[in-house]
C-alpha cells in the first residue's frame, strides 16, 4: 500500500476515535461503558500515529500520539502516557523541535513524579541534543545536561553523570566560562584517577582543566597532574608557558604544530590555543 493509503487509514482511525471519545463524554456514554470506550479511542490514536509514521507525516504522528497520552492520563495510566508522550516527541523531532521539547518534558514530569530518575535523565539528554542541534540554544542545552547529571548523581550513576558534566564543560569554555568548566574538568579527572579502567583519561581532563587556567590567569596547573608529568600533554603546557613568558609566537605555534603531527587536535582544543594564543599576540602589540 502507498503512503496515501496509509495516511488516509489514519485519518479514518483518527476520526472513529473522536467520535468514540465524544460519545463517552455524553451522559449515556459515560454511564455505559465510558472507560472501555476511552481504552478503545486510545488504542486507536496510537495505532493512527503509527500509520501516520509510515506515511512520514511526522506531524501528524505527534498529535495520534500526544491524544493518546492525555486520554492515557485520564485513565491515571502514568506510565502508558509517558510512552506515549515519548513516541509524540520522537515523531515531532523530525518536524517540530520545539513541539517535541514540550512532549519530551511531560514525559519527564511524569517520569520524575514516579520517581524514575535515570529515564527522566536520558529524556533530558535527548532535550539537550535537540538545543544543540535544531535550536542552536546552548545556554539551554547545557540547563538539560546539568539537569540529567544531577539525577544520575542522585541514583549513584556517576559515569552517566560525569558524561553529562563533559559536554557542561565543554560549552562553558566555548562561552568563556572557565571557572565552571575548570570545576568539572578537575572533579571528572580526579574522578578517573581513582578507577583503574578511567585513569588513562584523566590527563585528558586534567589537559583541558589547564588549558582553561592558561585562559584565566596564564598559570598552568601542572601540579594538577603529578602522575602525567612525563606525558606529551603536560610537556605541551610547559612549552606554552616558557613561549607566553617569553612572548614568543612561534614558539608557541611550533609547539602546538609539532603535538598535533602525533595527537590530532580537536575542534575545542584548537579554538582554546588560538585563544591563548591571541593573548600572546595581543601582549605583543600592547608592547610596542
Amino acid at each position: 500500500m502507498d503512503n496515501s493509503g496509509k495516511e488516509k487509514e489514519a485519518m479514518a482511525l483518527v476520526a472513529e476515535a473522536d467520535k468514540k471519545m465524544k460519545s463517552s463524554q455524553s451522559f449515556f456514554g459515560a454511564m455505559f461503558g465510558g472507560s472501555s470506550k476511552t481504552e478503545e479511542a486510545c488504542d486507536m490514536y496510537v495505532r493512527a500515529a503509527n500509520m501516520y509514521k509510515m506515511a512520514k507525516n511526522w506531524c501528524a504522528a505527534g498529535n495520534a500520539f500526544s491524544q493518546a497520552a492525555h486520554l492515557h492520563l485520564q485513565m491515571q495510566s502514568k506510565h502508558d502516557a509517558a510512552t506515549n508522550f515519548i513516541d509524540a516527541g520522537n515523531a515531532f523531532k523530525k518536524a517540530d523541535p520545539q513541539e517535541a521539547i514540550n512532549c519530551l518534558n511531560r514525559a519527564i514530569e511524569i517520569y520524575t513524579d514516579m520517581g524514575r530518575f535515570t529515564i527522566a535523565a536520558k529524556h533530558h539528554i535527548t532535550i539537550a541534543e535537540i538545543y544543540e542541534t535544531e535550536m542552536v540554544d546552548i545556554d539551554k542545552a547545557i540547563a538539560h545536561y546539568e539537569q540529567a547529571a544531577d539525577y544520575y548523581k542522585g541514583e549513584e550513576s556517576t559515569s552517566s553523570a560525569n558524561k553529562c558534566l563533559l559536554k557542561v564543560a565543554t560549552y562553558a569554555a566555548q562561552l568563556e566560562q572557565y571557572p565552571k568548566a575548570i570545576e568539572i574538568y578537575e572533579q571528572v579527572g580526579t574522578h578517573a584517577m581513582d578507577s583503574t579502567l578511567l585513569k588513562y583519561s584523566a590527563k585528558d581532563h586534567f589537559f583541558k582543566a589547564a588549558l582553561c587556567h592558561f585562559c584565566v590567569d596564564i598559570k598552568c596547573h601542572t601540579k594538577m597532574f603529578p602522575a602525567f608529568s612525563d606525558s606529551r600533554e603536560c610537556k605541551l603546557l610547559k612549552k606554552l608557558l616558557d613561549a607566553y613568558e617569553e612572548q614568543n609566537v612561534e614558539a608557541y605555534t611550533d609547539s602546538v604544530k609539532e603535538f598535533d603531527t602525533i595527537s590530532r587536535l580537536d575542534q575545542w582544543l584548537t579554538t582554546m590555543l588560538l585563544r591563548i594564543k591571541k593573548t600572546i599576540q595581543d601582549d605583543e602589540s600592547d608592547l610596542r
